[in-house]
């Protein structure tokens, strides 16, 4: 089910660390980057472009059309899972509930769960989904989407996904991805593991406490 070393190693790659100063914490941000040199008040200044996420277009658990647009303004967690996996995304998800109560009544904040398997998840199942977990409201949605789109967006995630294989199985990475309002990765964390999962809420608050983060007043 999973491919830790692969993405590992990509992100450490990719990564475009940021440290700290003695004043502010603030999160690395991941994946491939190239510098872009440009002229400012007549001098060149080169400043550095990282990977974000690309325009998408999904459908989540009430019917509702999702888009890059959906998440302006907003910082989220991304995942992809299927209803009837058997072993990793029950625990991914068990995982994500106390993230989703921690964070459910901040409107800055979403978590996107792709289906891998858009012809069993169709928007009916993701909001049994969904009931049976708990889940109402627009914090987290469950996105269903054509079959290519959504394996293909999950690579600009970091992530390995792949369709039914001989034993008649899906396969995915069973990461959580930080994302932050730029639409950069700032973070990826193993789901099944609780203190990664912790880590990864404490980061949160951390990203939202970033310049350029911070919740508009």
């Amino acid at each position: 089910m999973k491919n830790t070393g692969y993405i590992i190693a990509l992100i450490l790659l990719g990564c475009g660390c940021k440290f700290n100063d003695s004043t502010t914490k603030t999160l690395p941000i991941y994946g491939n980057k190239e510098p872009v040199t440009k002229t400012v008040n007549g001098k060149q200044v080169t400043d550095t472009v990282y990977q974000t996420i690309p325009a998408f277009k999904f459908v989540n658990q009430y019917g509702d059309t999702i888009t890059e647009k959906s998440l302006e303004g907003k910082i989220y967690v991304a995942d992809f899972f299927f209803t009837t996996c058997p072993t990793i995304c029950p625990v991914m998800h068990r995982n994500m509930l106390p993230v989703y109560n921690e964070f459910k009544n901040n409107p800055d904040f979403r978590i996107l769960s792709h289906s891998i398997d858009p012809k069993y998840d169709t928007v009916p199942v993701l909001k049994k989904y969904a009931d049976k977990m708990g889940i109402a409201g627009n914090t987290w949605w469950l996105l269903h989407g054509n079959k290519d789109a959504t394996y293909t967006i999950a690579k600009s995630y970091l992530v390995a996904v792949q369709e039914k294989n001989a034993q008649e199985n899906y396969t995915h990475d069973g990461f959580f991805i930080l994302i932050d309002k730029q639409k950069r990765i700032r973070g990826t964390y193993q789901g099944t593991d609780p203190a990664e999962v912790e880590k990864m809420t404490a980061d949160i608050k951390i990203l939202m406490a970033e310049p350029g983060q911070k919740a508009a007043k």
